[in-house]
C-alpha cells in the first residue's frame, strides 16, 4: 500500500464553473490558515484507509496510523511512503523495534519522484473533484465535508486504481 499525508484547509479549491454570462459566482469563505492535516493509505484492490487530525503528522501519530492499518489488514504489509522526517523518526524506529516488522515493512519512494505515489492522486480527486468549490466556514464542517467526499471515494474502487495506473509506469 502507498501512505501520504496532505492538507485541507479552509479556502476552497476553486475550478470552472458553469453560470450565466456576466454573472461570475462568487465564493465568501473566512481568510484563514486553519486545515485539516489528513493520512492515507490506498491499496492496488481500491481500498482506501485514512486518519485526519488538526495539527500536522508527527511520529506518534504515524505510529497510530500504522497500528490502525495492523487492525483493519490481515497478514504481513508493505507500505510504502515518502521521505517526510517524521517517517523515519524516533517514534517510528521504536515503533519497529518493538515488533512492528513482524508485520510490517517500510519502503521509501525517492526524493526526486513525488508523482510515483499513487495516493497524490487520492488528493487531487478529493480537492478538485468531490471538494471542489466547496466553502466551509470552520474546522467542523471541513470535516464533516472531508468524511462525506471520503465516503464517496470508498465506493468508488475503480477511481482508486486510476491512480495507480496514472502513477506507476509501465
Amino acid at each position: 500500500m502507498f501512505v501520504d499525508e496532505a492538507g485541507f484547509y479552509l479556502l476552497p479549491a476553486l475550478v470552472r464553473t458553469y453560470a450565466p454570462i456576466g454573472e461570475t459566482p462568487l465564493l465568501r469563505v473566512p481568510l484563514t490558515w486553519d486545515h485539516l492535516s489528513v493520512i492515507s493509505a490506498i491499496t492496488p484492490a481500491g481500498d482506501l484507509y485514512l486518519r485526519m487530525q488538526e495539527e500536522a503528522f508527527k511520529g506518534p501519530a504515524i505510529v497510530r496510523f500504522l497500528k490502525h492499518l495492523l487492525c483493519h489488514l490481515p497478514g504481513k504489509l508493505l507500505v510504502i511512503w515518502d521521505g517526510l522526517p517524521a517517517h523515519h523518526g524516533a517514534a517510528v524506529r521504536e515503533f519497529l523495534a518493538q515488533g512492528g516488522t513482524q508485520r510490517i515493512h517500510l519502503e521509501r519512494l525517492p526524493g526526486y519522484a513525488p508523482d510515483l505515489n499513487p495516493d497524490e492522486g487520492i488528493w487531487r480527486y478529493l480537492k478538485g473533484v468531490e471538494l471542489r468549490n466547496v466553502c466551509c466556514h470552520d474546522l467542523t464542517h471541513l470535516r464533516l465535508e472531508l468524511r462525506k467526499a471520503v465516503a464517496r471515494l470508498r465506493h468508488k474502487p475503480d477511481v482508486i486504481q486510476a491512480c495507480f495506473s496514472h502513477a506507476l509506469p509501465d
